[in-house]
């Protein structure tokens, strides 16, 4: 018999109780009919839990749902649910076979790890008896994730005894053509991209600054700043997309919003830049040698990215995941060992410790009243691009590397230091007060994370 779950409950007035011993559960084995496939049986597993009954944007509000008292209760925590992962494009992926994101893998990992689910405060509910992973079920969903995670996200520099681990460690490179790098590089640091010759890629990227200009909000032509926070360029050919609200699927795409936006570089077109180039005949005979078809759009912003896929900055804590046992201390371990344990891991997974996910702004409480400085179009996020009213508020989750050296944090460029960042990251995203002892050994983890460019130190 199916397991049967309703929406989370903070109370249960005594006139339901009636109601919820009525509401019966078991137990359910389906999961084993898919033995020979651990994707179909996490699945299963998370069906038959009824996990989507909250972790779906389009699951139904239970009756009690609408009832006084209770109603707004149920409501506000089915949101936090689906705001936290919404379960059902990874649930169709295993069905069908196909890959799952890396972020939903670890969540779901977790919740099996930590036993989280569903929270304490409902599972003594008659109506929520049955619904906790077993011990068979949480091997299952361990073990899967493991494997998924050995056979599609480690890098092939990781040492045998960290393949399971959540973040991984930098590829010694990624493919380039060195003609298109040093091409990319000279444009990259051309401000003849934008319409006054006054600003170029690494006005706001500066290579120096740790792939960012460390103000809230960059500058741009005619002293017009933009809305939201410059992220790092390092590392960036590692995001799964570009831009705070994912607008660029790539680093190209993402090379032609700067110059044609009007707070930023200004130009009309890149004809423009195209016309401005031509001008430089030494460069334009370097150029036509490597891109025969001459100038254009296409091509600019491919050499550009080509050069920024180089911008990767290998560090100690790669070292450490890559078997070298001396690369980190104690304390920094310790601090690492914090990061998992409050689920910063979570969201900031994989080879860029972050940059794969979208991520809602102000799970547990309310980020922007917290803020208290009215909305902006910068706080939209995704829903920029989607216009789905559940992207409001949702971000690509930024990479970690570098963090000590990319201030001010969080999209809007509020925070000025590490330190408040994860406080707030704890209260508004986890729902926890962290202390200062924790918050400094989580500090000193970070530190690591500070990578290497062309042989030299990040400062």
């Amino acid at each position: 018999m199916r397991k049967t779950i309703y929406a989370k409950m903070a109370a249960l007035p005594v006139g339901l109780c009636a109601l919820a011993f009525a509401v019966t559960s078991c137990g359910s084995s389906e999961y084993k009919k898919f033995a020979d496939n651990e994707g179909k049986q996490v699945a299963s597993i998370l069906r038959e839990n009824d996990c989507l009954a909250c972790h779906s944007e389009n699951a139904p509000l239970p009756f009690y749902g609408n009832l006084p008292l209770i109603g707004p209760v149920v409501q506000a925590d089915m949101k936090e649910a689906v705001h936290y992962v919404d379960l059902t494009a990874m649930v169709e992926a295993l069905e069908n076979g196909q890959p799952v994101s890396e972020v939903d893998l670890a969540k779901v990992e977790n919740t099996a790890l930590s036993g989280s689910m569903p929270p304490a405060k409902y599972s003594h509910m008659p109506m929520h008896w049955g619904t906790s992973l077993d011990d068979n079920e949480k091997a299952v969903i361990i073990s899967w994730a493991k494997n998924v995670r050995k056979d599609r996200f480690t890098t092939e520099t990781v040492a045998e005894e960290f393949k399971n681990e959540p973040l991984q460690p930098l590829m010694k490179s990624l493919p380039t053509d060195p003609a298109k790098v040093e091409l990319g590089f000279a444009l990259y640091h051309d401000t003849r991209l934008s319409a006054d010759n006054t600003i170029s890629c690494a006005t706001c990227h500066g290579l120096n600054t740790g792939g960012v200009d460390r103000k809230q909000y960059s500058e741009g032509i005619n002293g017009q700043f933009g809305g939201v926070n410059a992220p790092t360029v390092y590392n960036a050919a590692l995001n799964f997309v570009q831009f705070w609200d994912g607008r660029a699927a790539d680093l190209k795409e993402q090379a032609a919003g700067p110059p044609l936006n009007p707070v930023e570089m200004g130009c009309t077109s890149f004809d423009q830049i195209c016309e401005a180039l031509a001008q430089d005949k030494d460069f334009t005979k370097k150029f036509t040698e490597v891109y025969p078809e001459g100038y254009s759009q296409s091509t600019i912003t491919d050499a550009i990215a080509e050069f920024e896929k180089t911008l990767l900055t290998p560090s100690r804590f790669d070292k450490y995941l890559m078997g070298d046992k001396n690369a980190l201390t104690a304390e920094e371990l310790e601090g690492y060992q914090l990061f998992k344990d409050n689920k910063c891991a979570t969201c900031h997974v994989g080879v860029n410790v972050g940059g794969q996910s979208y991520e809602f702004m102000g799970i547990k409480n309310s980020y922007f009243d917290y803020r208290n400085t009215g909305l902006t179009d910068g706080d939209n996020g995704r829903y920029a691009v989607t216009k789905k009213e559940s992207d409001r508020h949702k971000f690509k989750t930024p990479t970690l590397r570098n963090v000590m050296l990319t201030y001010p944090y969080m999209h809007d460029g509020t925070v000025a230091s590490v330190e408040d960042a994860i406080r707030i990251m704890h209260e508004f995203q986890i729902g926890k007060e962290i202390n200062d002892v924790e918050v400094e050994k989580i500090v000193v983890f970070l530190r690591t994370l500070n990578g290497e460019y062309n042989g030299k130190m990040l400062q």
